[in-house]
């Protein structure tokens, strides 16, 4: 199918490794580092996999536990919603398999403006959704290793929390790659023992009503999906990372589609089995569903340790695979103009100055938190970030109608266009409720996140304007 953008891809850039921008390293006229790899399929998956689950599998079952099992209808709906956007990611870098995901796609089709919106509010979403990733890690670290008896040695925990994954990226793509798998097969392991071993223990008497929260059934799938909503982010990692990836026209798409689908299987397996090992009466007082759910199956106590491991693990390579991203779309941004030069530098396949201005970042805004002595400004932020994840997504779907409006009818397989027309507006609807799940509060101060952006945008558009004459 032939489709055409406003704005004709940019001349690949400079890269001071010696490669240009859009040569990753590992291949002919890239880096010849040794710490620089091009992923494969299975560390393309392990980087949407894990990205998409982080600590809050460990929390899901009980923090939708109070509506009753008509939950699970609502993360069915859900995780049909997520296929539709990873399919979406995967057409979109068919066409331009560039480093940058939302931005490549949302700057072609609509020019840099709207590239730049993606771009800003991706990189938003990922430093704060780092320093919350790692102040969660901190809670379970504690069941470990007491941290939280003195706010400075939690935060201080949390400050290295952040700071080994960012270490591992400074190591080059092929430690990045290496821990995303090592850590995804490592979080998996307990996660599948619950998911698959709780059905042999299942006791339908345990699930408690279907619609435990009284009221429409309906209103009760709309309340449950507002806690799951956010439960998918993460699916356009391999789209974003799309020059590391090796055959990225073929593998983005197949690494997407894989690693949402298997996430979706652990999220539906794993809740079901919580629900069905755990008293409803008891699961909706949890404040560790799996932990829980251990105990009930083998006895004991030694659940909560378990569990708490395999989160630490699991927020750590979540981290690992968000610091790269949190680079990626900054970097290529900065290749065109819209964002400063420097975050294009690169050693051994990584953006450097991307990830070290993004630690520096969450790492401020984990000491605020805990200089506030409370969360609430902290969760307020984060909350922002559910808003600001969506504006890409919702550009970048945009993107895939326009191409398909926009393509030559006499090249089009019309059978092909329904079903990819089809596919992009599940993927839109899913993205819009998203935007409206993340509450009023949370549009509003997202919407000054993006204001701001806008006046970063006059400068550089001007600079880049001043540079051109």
């Amino acid at each position: 199918m032939h489709v055409t953008g406003t704005v004709p891809p940019p001349a690949p850039a400079a890269d001071p490794a010696g490669a240009s921008a859009d040569t990753p390293a590992g291949e002919p006229g890239g880096s010849a580092s040794k710490h620089a790899r091009r992923f494969g399929l299975p560390v393309a998956t392990a980087l949407v996999m894990g990205n998409i689950i982080g600590g809050g599998i460990f929390l899901l079952p009980a923090s939708v536990a109070p509506y009753g099992t008509v939950s699970l209808v609502a993360l069915g709906v859900l995780t049909v919603g997520a296929i539709a956007l990873a399919l979406v990611f995967g057409r979109l870098a068919e066409r331009d398999p560039r480093t940058g995901g939302p931005y490549v796609y949302a700057r072609e089709a609509f020019g840099d403006f709207a590239g730049f919106l993606a771009a800003w509010a991706y990189w938003i979403t990922t430093w704060v959704s780092n320093a919350a990733l790692a102040v969660a890690a901190v809670g379970y670290l504690d069941v470990l290793i007491p941290v939280s008896h003195h706010r400075w040695t939690a935060c201080l925990a949390a400050l290295v929390i952040q700071w080994l994954p960012a270490l591992a990226n400074f190591a080059g793509t092929r430690w990045v790659g290496a821990v995303q798998l090592v850590s995804t097969v490592l979080k998996f392991l307990p996660l599948l023992l619950v998911a698959v071993g709780g059905l042999f223990f299942f006791d339908p008497a345990k699930l408690g009503s279907f619609n435990a929260g009284g009221g429409s059934a309906i209103g009760a799938v709309s309340a449950s999906a507002a806690l799951l909503l956010y439960s998918y982010l993460g699916v356009e990692s391999a789209a974003v990372s799309a020059g590391e990836v090796r055959d990225a026209r073929r593998n983005v798409g197949r690494a997407t589609v894989i690693g949402t689908v298997g996430a979706a299987l652990v999220y539906l397996l794993g809740t079901v089995s919580v629900f069905g090992t755990v008293s409803h009466s008891h699961l909706v007082k949890s404040t560790a569903p799996f932990s829980d759910a251990v105990n009930a199956m083998f006895g004991g106590t030694w659940g909560g340790w378990a569990v708490a491991l395999a989160a630490l693990v699991s927020m750590t390579g979540c981290l690992n695979g968000w610091t790269l991203l949190s680079a990626q779309t900054p970097y290529a941004a900065a290749r065109d103009g819209l964002f400063p030069a420097a975050f294009t530098r690169r050693r051994r396949g990584v953006p450097t100055v991307g990830v070290g201005v993004t630690v520096v970042l969450s790492s401020l805004l984990t000491v605020y938190n805990f200089m506030a002595g409370s969360a609430h400004v902290f969760e307020v932020l984060v909350l922002v970030t559910t808003f600001t994840a969506t504006v890409p997504y919702l550009l970048a779907t945009a993107a895939q109608l326009y191409h398909l409006a926009s393509g030559r009818r006499e090249a089009v397989d019309k059978r092909r266009l329904i079903r990819d027309a089809v596919i992009a507006s599940v993927a839109a609807g899913f993205s819009i409720w998203l935007v409206a799940g993340a509450g009023y509060a949370a549009v509003y101060q997202g919407v000054l996140f993006l204001f701001v952006g806008i006046l970063v945008y006059a400068v550089m558009a001007g600079r880049r304007r001043r540079a051109e004459a």
